[in-house]
C-alpha cells in the first residue's frame, strides 16, 4: 500500500490520478490532496475520499508535502510556482512523480541536486515512454532519445500560415484535453521544447542526442535508439492513466488501468521531421538548455506571460516564441543558481515580456 500525496487535484492529471487511485484502493492510500484555487472542487474531493489534509495554493501545498506522512507526491501543479512542492517532496525523501515538468526545467541543477537515484519517477508521456524503453538497455548503449510530438493543431503549416491563428484555433488540439496554458504551449510546441529540457535532465542525454519527430497519431509516446541499430518503442493509445499509473508505483504496472491497441484492424502509424521554421520553439529551447543556470527559468516565465497576453488579444502566435526568443537574447545569467536568483530572473524575464509585449 503507497500513501500518495495529490497536487493539482482539480486539473486534467489530478482528476485522472484519483481515477487509478479509486480504481486501486488495495494499492493506494490517498493521504493529502491539494488545488491551486477551486476549493469547492477540492473539498468535494476530500469528502469522496475521506482525506483530512487538504491545502489552496502553492505555499500551503508546500507545507501539506512537508507535514503528511506519504511514499510517492504527485506534483500536478502546472507552471513554475511547482517548484517549491518539488523541492520540499526530494528533501522530505517521498518519491516524487513529476507532472509539473517545469519545476524540474526551472530548478535544474538545484532538483537533481536535491534528488537521490530513481526519486524521481516522470509522469509525461513522452518521459514515462523513455524510462520504459530505457529499461531495455543501459546508458552507455543508447545512441539517442527520440520524442514524439502530435503536431498539434498547426501540423503542416507554414510559418506565414500561422500569422493569423486566433486563440480558439490554438485551444484545438487533436488528441490531448489539457489546459490553456499546455494546450498552447502543445500549439506552438514550446511544450516539447521544454520536454527536451526535461529528458536532458531525467535521463543524463546529450542535447544533440535527442531528436523531436511529428508523430500525428499520438501512439508511439517515445523511443529509444540503441548503439546496435535497435530502437525501442512505447506504443499504447493516448490515455494519461497508464504513465500516472506508473508514476505512482514504478516500475511496478497495474493491471486494467488503460485499453491496449487493437491489433485486429489494419491501421498505420506515420512520422515526420519537425519543420524548425515554422516552429523554432524546439531549437530555442536546446539552446537554452544547453545555456543551463537560469536560462531555462527565463524561456519558461517569457512563455508563460506570452501566452497569457495572446489569449487576451495582446500578441499575435507568432509573436509568442518571438517573445520568448528576445527575452532569453536579452538575459545575463547571475554568478551563481539559487532559489532567489530563479525568482529573480523569472521576475526579470515576466517584466521584459511584458515590456516588449506592451510595444509589439
Amino acid at each position: 500500500m503507497r500513501r500518495v500525496i495529490v497536487l493539482g487535484s482539480t486539473g486534467s492529471i489530478g482528476t485522472q490520478a484519483l481515477d487509478v487511485i479509486r480504481a486501486n484502493p488495495r494499492r493506494f492510500e490517498l493521504v493529502g490532496l491539494a488545488a491551486g484555487s477551486n476549493a469547492e472542487m477540492l473539498a468535494a474531493q476530500a469528502a469522496q475520499f475521506q482525506v483530512e489534509d487538504t491545502a489552496l495554493g502553492a505555499v500551503e501545498a508546500e507545507q501539506l508535502v512537508r507535514d503528511v506522512e506519504a511514499d510517492v507526491v504527485l506534483n500536478a501543479i502546472t507552471g513554475s510556482i511547482g517548484l517549491g512542492s518539488t523541492l520540499a517532496a526530494l528533501k522530505a525523501g517521498r518519491t516524487l512523480a513529476l507532472a509539473n515538468k517545469e519545476s524540474l526545467i526551472v530548478g535544474g541543477d538545484l532538483v537533481l541536486a536535491a534528488a537521490a537515484p530513481g526519486q524521481i519517477v516522470p509522469v509525461d508521456s513522452e518521459h514515462s515512454a523513455l524510462a520504459q524503453a530505457l529499461r531495455s538497455g543501459t546508458h552507455a548503449e543508447v545512441r539517442r532519445l527520440v520524442v514524439t510530438a502530435s503536431g498539434g493543431p498547426f501540423r503542416g503549416r507554414t510559418r506565414s500560415e500561422l500569422a493569423d491563428v486566433t486563440p480558439a484555433e490554438a485551444l484545438a488540439h487533436p488528441t490531448w484535453d489539457m489546459g490553456r496554458m499546455v494546450t498552447t504551449n502543445s500549439s506552438t510546441l514550446v511544450n516539447k521544447g521544454l520536454e527536451v529540457i526535461e529528458a536532458h535532465l531525467l535521463f543524463d542525454v546529450a542535447y544533440d542526442d535527442i531528436e523531436v519527430v511529428v508523430h500525428p497519431q499520438s501512439i508511439v509516446h517515445s523511443m529509444v535508439e540503441f548503439i546496435d541499430g535497435s530502437t525501442i518503442a512505447q506504443a499504447s493509445p493516448p490515455d494519461m492513466r497508464l504513465p500516472i499509473s506508473l508514476g505512482l508505483d514504478w516500475p511496478n504496472r497495474i493491471g486494467g488501468v488503460g485499453r491496449p491497441l487493437d491489433w485486429s484492424s489494419a491501421t498505420s502509424w506515420t512520422f515526420e521531421p519537425l519543420d524548425g521554421e515554422a516552429f523554432p520553439s524546439v531549437a530555442l529551447a536546446k539552446a537554452v538548455g544547453r545555456a543551463g543556470g537560469t536560462f531555462p527559468a527565463v524561456y519558461n516565465a517569457a512563455n508563460e506571460q506570452a501566452v497569457d497576453a495572446f489569449h487576451e488579444g495582446r500578441l499575435s502566435f507568432l509573436g509568442i516564441v518571438d517573445t520568448i526568443a528576445r527575452v532569453v537574447d536579452a538575459h545575463e545569467a547571475p554568478d551563481a543558481l539559487t532559489v532567489d536568483s530563479l525568482a529573480a530572473a523569472e521576475s526579470w524575464a515576466r517584466t521584459t515580456a511584458d515590456r516588449l509585449i506592451a510595444k509589439a
